[in-house]
């Protein structure tokens, strides 16, 4: 949607592919009744040069989805970003086969020549895998201050995912619907892709995590392109616009401390299946169900440890954890930039001192460019270390 000369540059990466047996499917799209709003009108023309773009194509195979012409646009309640990849994805499984591989793109991502290649062996590799969540780096731009509210928005997201890997949760893995692949025999025994209007991406990967195993590694990653955007209600884009207006509350680096009260019940959860203990993060569970015991139904359904263990983390899954942090954050009046810090004091000592950073003189809003590339260079190295052990356990 609305991005031709973005897109451009995304199938020339594809062009470039040194795997050659594929098709691409594209799906442009935008509400039906935008033809009819003046202020839409630019979307709409934009859209029309990607349809003539895609259809000046011959190098590849390709399957054009239009959304956008007039008549063909969405209507109603069924649109958005979540709508657009359940079309594609549910087209591509009427035509493919259950080994074929989804490779999930947005039109303003690049990569490198080999990404298809890596992504066909590492499913090779690895046939009992579910899916891969790619790692990737968005790079910075000339606007500083995009690249502000980008270099924030990652060194929140890369805080987090490594502060789940340290818990053990099995929903340590990045959910960025530019930066997924996988199988479509997967995709079918899950029954496809919910089209949420934001967040598909999310929670379509939680699903797969109930079901398998989910790759982290993988030897090529993606680009996508660090930009506002208000295409989507949450995500990057959105990130970045509410973060440039001075409001990161939706995206806060929250304590480290409540990560560990999620370690604390994982690491209880031998003693939890045969009594309940009133954790913090049963607590927290026990006030969503409305029960004194909200373990009590696992224990009665679930006679083996093994099966109770995968029923707990089906139950405080991927979302349950990020409501957990955010009912509790509000507990803590400490800022970011502390809770940063602490992260670093704890969990990587020395760190700060080799980035040659000093505790009181530092704040995100102040900060260099290049002391918040420091911050997202660190923790993006720490990140895929974690990616890449988690391929050989």
């Amino acid at each position: 949607m609305d991005e031709p000369e973005l897109l451009a540059r995304t199938l020339d990466c594809i062009d470039a592919q040194s795997y050659r047996d594929f098709t691409v499917y594209v799906c442009v799209n935008q509400p039906d009744d935008w033809w009819d709003n003046p202020e839409k009108a630019p979307v709409c023309r934009n859209n029309a040069d990607s349809l003539e773009l895609l259809s000046s194509r011959v190098s590849f195979p390709l399957v054009i989805i239009d959304h956008t012409s007039r008549g063909f646009g969405w209507k109603g309640k069924s649109h958005g970003v979540g709508q657009a990849r359940k079309v594609l994805m549910d087209a591509i499984s009427k035509a493919g086969r259950p080994e074929d591989v989804i490779i999930s793109l947005d039109a303003d991502t690049t990569f490198p020549e080999d990404y298809f290649l890596s992504v066909a062996r590492n499913f090779q590799s690895h046939p009992e895998a579910v899916a891969l969540s790619v790692p990737y780096f968005h790079k910075c731009v000339p606007d500083e201050t995009v690249s502000r509210a980008m270099l924030r928005y990652e060194i929140y997201m890369r805080h987090y995912y490594l502060n789940l890997a340290r818990t053990g949760s099995p929903y340590t893995f990045t959910a960025l619907g530019s930066a997924m692949a996988f199988p479509l025999w997967a995709y079918r025994a899950i029954g496809g892709m919910a089209p949420k209007m934001s967040g598909e991406d999310f929670y379509f990967l939680q699903k797969l995590r109930k079901f398998g195993p989910i790759l982290l590694w993988n030897d090529c990653m993606v680009f996508p392109e660090a930009r506002f955007s208000n295409r989507v209600f949450f995500g990057t884009g959105p990130a970045m616009i509410k973060g440039a207006g001075g409001d990161w509350t939706s995206y806060p680096v929250y304590p480290s401390t409540l990560f560990n009260d999620l370690m604390e019940t994982y690491l209880l959860l031998p003693v939890l299946f045969l009594k309940t203990l009133n954790t913090k993060v049963v607590k927290f569970l026990a006030q969503l169900s409305g029960t004194r015991d909200p373990l009590r139904p696992l224990r009665e359904n679930h006679k083996d440890s093994s099966h109770f263990f995968r029923a707990f983390h089906e139950k405080m899954d991927g979302l349950r954890i990020l409501q957990y942090l955010k009912t509790n954050n509000h507990f803590y009046t400490r800022g970011d930039e502390e809770n940063l810090w602490n992260f670093f004091e704890k969990y990587h000592p020395g760190a700060l001192e080799a980035m040659k950073m000093v505790k009181a003189d530092f704040s995100f809003a102040s900060a260099s460019i290049a002391d918040l590339e420091k911050i997202r260079s660190f923790l993006y190295e720490q990140e895929m270390e974690q990616r890449f052990s988690s391929a050989f356990q």
